[in-house]
């Protein structure tokens, strides 16, 4: 069973123009783009500096999004087909950042648990990275016994992509890997497993 309250569940208090940063760096994916549109339609006046804007096209409606990001006020618009891609592209803009850059982030939990990982890589503190979840509730998992990854996985029970165990998705949630853990649900009785049902839409 999935345990409510696990104080390492990431919260996303939503993004907001940092008026102090001379250089806003925003990635995001699949619908984490009209988070990006709605911060510029609230506080795009807040937002002075250069910016920068990493979008990850995941959703069938991205070309829409590209469209109305690439019509804002910005240095420039990096649309990319995967959030790997979209990852290798914000190392080159924070291998290159100054002080006085901020970081947002939003989209689903895989693109902003990568991005805040990629920022501490680069000396950010985590906590400094302005999230908002939009879209997607699929979650990352790794198998605790095998330590592979499996993406997009929105049910309770998944067969680990690397080992194929049977893994319940735990709602820990571990910032060093960027994924929640997933543990072997049918570990005395090989093949009984509970009820599976679409848990993270």
């Amino acid at each position: 069973m999935l345990v409510e309250g696990i104080k390492s569940r990431p919260r996303y208090p939503g993004l907001s123009a940092d008026s102090y940063a001379n250089h806003h760096v925003l990635v995001a994916d699949g619908d984490g783009a009209q988070a990006i549109l709605d911060l510029f339609a609230n506080s795009g006046a807040d937002m002075k500096g250069r910016v920068t804007i990493v979008y990850a096209a995941t959703v069938p409606n991205s070309a829409a999004f590209i469209e109305k990001l690439n019509s804002l006020p910005v240095e420039v618009v990096h649309a990319m087909p995967t959030i790997d891609t979209a990852m290798t592209r914000l190392s080159g803009v924070l291998n290159v950042a100054r002080m006085g850059t901020r970081i947002y982030a939003s989209g689903s939990e895989t693109l902003i648990g990568l991005a805040v990982q990629l920022s501490q890589s680069f000396g950010m503190d985590p906590g400094a990275v302005l999230t908002e979840h939009r879209g997607t509730a699929a979650r990352r998992v790794q198998c605790v016994h095998c330590k592979g990854f499996t993406e997009g996985v929105t049910t309770n029970v998944v067969k680990c992509a690397h080992c194929a165990t049977n893994l319940l998705v735990r709602d820990h949630y571990s910032r060093r890997l960027a994924a929640f853990q997933g543990v072997c649900v049918d570990a005395e009785v090989a093949g009984q497993l509970p009820e599976i049902v679409e848990a993270f839409k």
